[in-house]
């Protein structure tokens, strides 16, 4: 860090300026402030945005004369000129809407309108967050044009842009303050479970495609930003308090409440500190489904039984009753057993609950724009996350820790990441050894078997039953049998199994997962274009960063201890605009290097064009190239989720991962042994393709290890207002290559596989593994769509639709194992009807969406998500002279439950109340 700062003072002497200060205040037609408000320097890419009373400070190094432009939503912009420095200034701003001129960031790392961004670009800001329907602003992100936000919890909800996400959304990257906010172990963001709180954010913006060009392998299919309040800028003590009641079928009604505190002071125009605590608990959405995807309208009579929300059922074998008894083939028969299973609700505690706190130094030693920032983060959770089980996340904990020197045009930053697992465990795990802990599975289906067989002989011999009634009666009784002295949840027996199952790490008799996962992560920016005379926006910079991973072999082949490597890239962009300013090129190359594979190059180039005599339309074109690498736990995974083996493919990976399998009896008179080790790399090169093997005609299949994803993304949209509409649309055509998805093939435990014999009959006897791969598809994937959105007023009215239409397109019939995991669906449409100030101090705003059915799909489960409508509203009302704003809201106020993903617990609806003070 010391090195890290003699840096920055090193640049700091190089870019020392003069400054020009203007302070002012922004209110509108009746004397009240206007938070949030931007004011930009006309003809630059420098700007700022005003407090919550209104009041802001322009430093610039530009001299006076010149001009500066205010604007704000639901306002028209006033141009202003500024004719000497330490000018103070007092703006009014007429009723109109603007909303393509608020400023954002993101899309080329440098202050500029919405309407002249290069790409698609969502923001969220102050008065967003004041109006949302939600009951979080995070949640009402979902209602921006092209969002999805998957819900997994009530404290976990995954944002998705184009498709292709799970709930593990390893194409979707989010930063706080610059920071990388994906967890170390698990390579995706968990929502806002340890993110910001609700007052500490200044804004939000999403770009919803790639960025790579920019931000790198993690910015691959969008990426968001959350912006802090500076407590130069924000200061005193605000605070929240939510509570209302959570509504679902399988719950019933439960009790949810959220309390945060913000406190930001400046000592003096050098120092500065702010701190924030949120604490958010309710109970979480129950999953109750006892579907049978594999055997559609089985329930719990059915021997083979195995239920989506009931687990310990996994575990089955098929019992040759006939082979068992000594009797000729054909008498009894065979058929699948599955053990009895548990339901998830007697396995996971639904207690979800978020606590997030974070601390800031701001230090301004010359009290101008040169800034130093220590900021530390900590956020604990539990929650419920579904990857390839359902686990229970029990005290999750996640660090950030970052120091940063920046001013108008560079930062450099340094921050660490770490996570720390809790008492996580998984569901499934759980239940199958629980149930092996009072009875193990051969001890289970023998006696299944010895009482299965005379009860069916005895029913059809004496009882006069048909052979199909015989074999029901006959299923009943030996699983009455079978299952004495089971375990029952609520029972001390059950509690102490239960405690010692959960806090055993080693899966073949526990089910608690331990990640002590990190990364180290240095990046910095830095625009040269005061050095060139403002000729052109001209921008440097480059990032370092160092995974160290350490699951204790609960995820990883770590077992002999925590797996390091690292990945670096820099970047160039240059944008300048032509033709009286109409016409804005940028042009951007981004390289990187990841040590297990070669280098790549990230280009983007992009025009756009202001058009009309009032410079109110925009048309814009681009087209990029980006890339993904594979994450931590596609190189260096080795989990057994239950149904699968999960093994990377990092070729450090392949021999890492060795486990011991027992054969069965006519394997032994083969082999001569009763038990193989399988070593990882054979399901990379000695197994068949999964569905050969479920059609009867086993394939062999060689997988290839895993290699970096890309795509080519081409963009093309259309800004303009006109009067009062405001109109944004944008489409997208994207191709990937090198698609990275899983495939789960077949390990015969002896033989090799495509002999046509021995690795045959290992899969004759079952004796074979199934292993999901990591790997790289054969074929070119695309994908398109696009967004259209329409603002406007009517009178004081705010009125928005929008829709979203997204289409995959991949030759399934050609690669049926294949995952692409799109999990979008292909219509979308979103409306907004508000009003801020229906009377005095009263505002009220309702939100509409409406979501085509999809098809789900995921290592979890797969199945049909069927179409569903949510209605959200809030009514607000402000008391300035108590500068409080209290608020009563509902989601989902239609009570119509939904899910978004198979396996989780039905979203029913949440009603709160919310008093703010000094938002």
């Amino acid at each position: 860090m010391r090195r890290l700062f003699s840096i920055s003072l090193m640049l700091f002497g190089i870019v020392s300026y003069a400054q020009t200060t203007v302070q002012g205040t922004v209110v509108d037609e009746k004397n009240e402030p206007i938070p949030g408000a931007n004011v930009v320097l006309v003809g630059k890419a420098e700007g700022t945005t005003t407090d919550f009373d209104g009041n802001f400070t322009f430093n610039t190094s530009e001299e006076p004369p010149f001009r500066l432009r205010v604007s704000s939503i639901g306002f028209t912009e006033f141009v202003v000129n500024v004719t000497a420095n330490n000018q103070t200034l007092s703006v009014v701003l007429r009723e109109a809407s603007t909303l393509l001129d608020e400023i954002v960031v993101s899309a080329s790392r440098t202050p500029e309108r919405i309407f002249e961004s290069p790409v698609s670009v969502e923001r969220f800001g102050l008065k967003e967050i004041k109006n949302t329907t939600a009951e979080s602003f995070y949640g009402g992100l979902q209602n921006l044009k092209g969002v999805d936000i998957n819900t997994n919890s009530l404290t976990f909800q995954s944002i998705n842009t184009r498709g292709f996400a799970t709930f593990a959304n390893n194409r979707f990257l989010q930063l706080v303050d610059g920071m990388d906010n994906t967890a170390p172990g698990l390579n995706f963001v968990l929502g806002n479970l340890v993110g910001m709180s609700e007052l500490d954010v200044q804004s939000v913006e999403i770009l919803p495609g790639a960025s790579s060009a920019l931000y790198g392998a993690g910015a691959f299919n969008g990426i968001l930003f959350m912006t802090s309040k500076n407590p130069f800028d924000f200061q005193g003590i605000s605070a929240y308090a939510k509570g209302g009641v959570t509504i679902q079928d399988a719950a019933g009604s439960n009790f949810y409440k959220d309390f945060g505190v913000r406190a930001a002071h400046a000592f003096s125009d050098k120092v500065a500190l702010k701190a924030n605590l949120s604490i958010l608990s309710g109970e979480d959405w129950h999953a109750n489904s006892v579907l049978d995807l594999n055997n559609p309208g089985a329930d719990r009579t059915n021997p083979a039984y195995d239920g989506l929300n009931i687990y310990g059922d996994e575990v089955s074998t098929t019992l040759n009753f006939d082979a068992a008894a000594g009797l000729p083939t054909g008498t009894v028969g065979s058929a699948v057993i599955s053990r009895t299973g548990y339901n998830e609700t007697d396995l996971a505690d639904y207690n979800a609950e978020s606590v997030k706190a974070d601390f800031a130094l701001h230090y301004r030693p010359f009290a101008n724009d040169l800034e130093v920032i220590v900021n530390s983060r900590i956020g604990r959770g539990t929650t419920i996350y579904q990857g390839a089980n359902r686990y229970a996340v029990s005290g999750f904990t996640m660090q950030q820790h970052k120091l940063e020197i920046k001013n108008d045009n560079f930062f450099l930053r340094g921050y660490i990441v770490s996570e720390n697992s809790g008492d996580a465990y998984d569901t499934r795990f759980a239940a199958i050894n629980i149930n092996r802990a009072w009875k193990s599975d051969t001890q289970w289906f023998t006696e299944y078997a010895q009482t299965y067989i005379p009860t069916y002989l005895g029913g059809i011999q004496m009882g006069g039953l048909t052979p199909e009634q015989s074999s029901v009666q006959a299923h009943a009784a030996a699983r009455q049998a079978a299952d004495t002295g089971r375990l029952i949840p609520g029972t001390p027996g059950f509690q102490s199994a239960f405690n010692s199952v959960t806090s055993n790490g080693d899966l073949t008799t526990g089910a608690k997962f331990i990640d002590n996962t990190k990364f180290r992560h240095i990046n910095g920016n830095y625009n040269l274009a005061h050095l060139i005379d403002d000729w052109a926006d001209l921008q440097i910079g480059g990032s370092f960063r160092e995974y160290v991973l350490n699951s204790s072999g609960t995820i990883f082949t770590d077992n002999d201890g925590p797996i390091s490597y690292n990945e670096y890239g820099a970047y160039l962009q240059l944008q300048k605009k032509f033709l009286d300013d109409r016409l804005k090129f940028t042009g951007s190359a981004r390289y990187d290097k990841n040590e297990f594979f070669d280098g790549f190059v990230s280009p983007r180039i992009s025009l756009a064009y202001t058009a009309g005599e009032n410079r109110n339309h925009n048309v814009r074109v681009s087209v990029q190239q980006g890339f993904r690498n594979p994450t931590t736990q596609d190189l260096f995974i080795g989990l057994n989720a239950g149904r699968a083996i999960l093994v990377g493919s990092a070729p450090a990976n392949l021999d890492r991962d060795v486990r011991t399998f027992s054969v069965s009896q006519s394997g032994q008179a083969l082999v001569g042994q009763s038990s193989v080790d399988i070593v990882g790399r054979a399901a990379y090169e000695n197994a068949y393709s999964l569905s050969s093997v479920q059609s009867g005609a086993p394939e062999a299949v060689n997988t290839p290890v895993i290699k970096p994803e890309e795509i080519t993304a081409y963009e093309a949209g259309y800004r303009a207002q006109i009067g009062k509409f405001t109109i944004d649309l944008s489409g997208y055509y994207n191709s990937y290559s090198n698609f990275i998805a899983n495939v789960t093939t077949v390990v015969p435990f002896y033989g090799q596989a495509g002999d046509g014999g021995l690795s045959l009959l290992a899969l004759q006897n079952g004796d074979f593994q199934a292993y999901q791969t990591y790997t790289n598809s054969e074929v070119d994937i695309n994908s398109y769509g696009g967004t259209v959105g329409v603002d406007t007023k009517i009178g004081n009215f705010d009125l928005g639709v929008n829709y979203t239409y997204a289409e995959l397109d991949f030759d399934e019939g050609r690669f049926p194992d294949f995952r692409t995991n799109f999990n979008t669906p292909k219509h979308k449409v979103k409306a907004s009807f508000g009003n801020p100030e229906l009377f005095t101090n009263f505002g009220f705003n309702v939100n509409y969406r409406w979501s085509d059915s999809y098809f789900w799909e995921a290592s979890f489960a797969d199945g049909d998500i069927p179409a569903f409508t949510v209605l959200d509203a809030q009514f607000n009302y402000s008391v300035p002279s108590m500068k409080s704003v209290f608020k009563v809201g509902g989601s989902n106020i239609l009570g119509d439950e939904y899910f978004t993903a198979v396996g989780t617990g039905s979203i029913g609806s949440i009603y709160y109340v919310s008093w703010t003070i000094n938002p």
